[in-house]
């Protein structure tokens, strides 16, 4: 017993049995099947695009989130001596994160140190603190300041205000004191106090402040046998 199968040629150049399976002659598919396979693959670029989102998003917040505990406090635009008169020239406005217990000057105080003395030597970029300003607070107790007269070659021209170096004992040349302190220091942990120049001087004096013994023994060294290494902040 035989069976007829009929065929309807489809528009789209395929072929439908009786059954209503498709039969595709190798033009080209279906319609149906061009639109699920075009949703399919427009799904990962819907994924992708809603994780660039939410990217883009969680760094906004973070970003806000860190910003907003900054605040506007005065840095030192240049380094200062102890005894200098601040100036407006001499602050910068920074934006930092600041600890509630570290104390700082806002920068809409600045009225109220410009004008006044600088307790204390700082270098550039350092921030401005209340105990920074008004009289003097060096030396503290136990710290003494010696005046060192050096040529140059005998420190780094990057010495300023707030250096941490080492006072270096140098033996001198022949016809001169060649032997270190009588109780055998040579080298000495310093901070720089301030650093000038005196007209018509080929010697620049570099005030440092050391304990109290060893400002004695470097004042005994004669002039021209100390030199200066800086150090790095933490050095010593």
């Amino acid at each position: 017993m035989s069976t007829n199968t009929t065929t309807r040629p489809d528009a789209g150049g395929a072929t439908s049995t009786a059954g209503g399976a498709w039969i595709n002659d190798g033009k080209k598919p279906p319609a149906s099947r061009l639109r699920t396979t075009g949703r399919r693959r427009s799904v990962p670029y819907l994924l992708l695009g809603v994780l660039l989102v939410l990217a883009c998003v969680g760094g906004f917040v973070l970003i806000s989130l860190n910003s907003g505990d900054r605040q506007a406090v005065l840095a030192l635009a240049r380094g200062v001596p102890v005894g200098h008169v601040l100036t407006t020239q001499d602050l910068r406005q920074v934006n930092v994160a600041v600890d509630p217990g570290v104390a700082v000057v806002g920068a809409d105080q600045a009225a109220t140190v410009v004008g006044r003395p600088m307790a204390t030597s700082l270098s550039a970029g350092a921030l401005l603190t209340p105990d920074a300003v008004g009289g003097a607070a060096l030396p503290a107790s136990g710290q003494a300041i010696a005046a060192l007269a050096l040529k140059p070659g005998q420190f780094p021209a990057e010495v300023g205000p707030g250096a941490r170096v080492s006072v270096v004992f140098v033996p001198g040349h022949a016809g001169t004191a060649t032997s270190p302190p009588a109780d055998g220091g040579t080298v000495w942990p310093a901070v720089v106090t301030s650093v000038t120049t005196p007209a018509n001087d080929q010697n620049t004096v570099v005030s440092v402040q050391l304990s109290e013994a060893a400002a004695r023994q470097v004042a005994a060294v004669p002039a021209g046998q100390l030199s200066i290494v800086m150090l790095s902040a933490g050095g010593r």
